[in-house]
């Protein structure tokens, strides 16, 4: 069976990743940056068919050089690893640099270290592919691109959209120049709901898009509900996709995994309709207007991958989690 390497082991999504392939048979090696992150995982998942190697800073040129060396039987690797990050004070140093270099020191690594990788698999983000310029008439495909420029990281989410759509970038200019043995495929997520793979992860904040349901929860009655919206998948589903990446004969896919819109109204309408809470009602109803969004068309993906959980289905899960948990 094939040894797959998950950098980014411990993130919200790898760690998905990592519960399907070891269901599916993998042995994986994840990549963790600190022992005590590592044995935690390793004890949540409770599997002679994981282990992980430390490596506390993926930008550093020879990163994954070792890893790869003293592990030939490595076939097929997933690159999760990015930083999601938004309370820093260097947007190019914390954030564009590390997801770029990162990338790039990877695929480096695996061109010179392990050419018997012939599977290369890149979490992107939906970042890559929206822009600001896209209006309600803009049909967002899998063949669209952010045309945000280089130096355009200037506030917290334009840095990650920086960071997101150069380093996807970069994979697609590493393939198309240095010609390595290895294909790629690449998912494209949106906001990313769903429950953590482990309960012993919920706890005070959660990950960026997650903690999004997290933030409806901790409003008091009398708060306003504030705006937000955007495109939703549950990261079962984007686990799902990464597998479905790894395994098939295609190549050089864009994976855009969106199932359907989502606002922080139409959130807390369904928790208000599916649990007893005391949580501010907002405007009921309101929140499902997305006519001035542009219109997403994933239908190539959703041939591919789909069906998808549900928007409804997944805020139930997410909230039950929370709620259990905090018994």
């Amino acid at each position: 069976m094939t040894t797959v390497f998950v950098s980014g082991a411990n993130g919200y999504i790898a760690q998905h990743v990592i519960v399907q392939l070891i269901a599916k048979g993998y042995d994986v090696i994840g990549s963790i940056r600190s022992e005590e992150k590592g044995e935690k995982l390793k004890k949540n998942l409770n599997s002679s068919k994981f282990t992980y190697v430390i490596i506390p800073d993926i930008i550093k040129e020879d990163a994954f050089d070792e890893v790869l060396k003293a592990n030939p039987q490595i076939t097929a690797f997933l690159h999760t690893a990015s930083p999601v990050v938004f309370d820093v004070d260097d947007f190019e140093q914390d954030v564009i640099i590390p997801a770029l270099k990162g990338t790039v020191n990877v695929m480096n690594s695996i061109k010179k270290f392990a050419p018997q990788i012939t599977r290369f698999v890149y979490t992107s983000s939906f970042a890559a592919i929206t822009s600001s310029e896209h209006t309600k008439d803009t049909v967002i495909t899998e063949d669209t691109w952010n045309k945000i420029a280089r130096d355009g990281g200037v506030e917290p989410m334009l840095a990650y959209r920086v960071s997101k759509t150069f380093a996807e970038k970069s994979v697609w200019d590493f393939y198309e120049k240095e010609k390595p043995n290895f294909t790629f495929n690449v998912v494209n997520p949106t906001m990313v709901f769903g429950p953590q793979a482990f309960d012993s992860e919920v706890k005070g904040t959660l990950n960026f898009s997650a903690e999004i349901i997290n933030k409806i929860l901790k409003l008091k009655p009398e708060d306003e509900v504030p705006e937000f919206r955007g495109g939703f998948i549950d990261v079962r589903d984007i686990a799902k996709a990464h597998l479905f990446a790894l395994e098939t004969e295609k190549t050089s896919l864009r994976l855009l995994c969106v199932e359907e819109r989502f606002s922080n109204q139409s959130c807390l309408d369904l928790i208000h309709k599916n649990f007893s809470l005391d949580l501010p009602k907002g405007s009921p109803g309101t929140g499902s207007d997305f006519s001035q969004m542009p219109i997403l068309d994933n239908s190539k993906t959703k041939a591919l991958i789909g069906p998808f959980i549900g928007l409804e289905q997944s805020v139930i899960d997410t909230v039950k989690q929370v709620l259990d948990n905090q018994k």
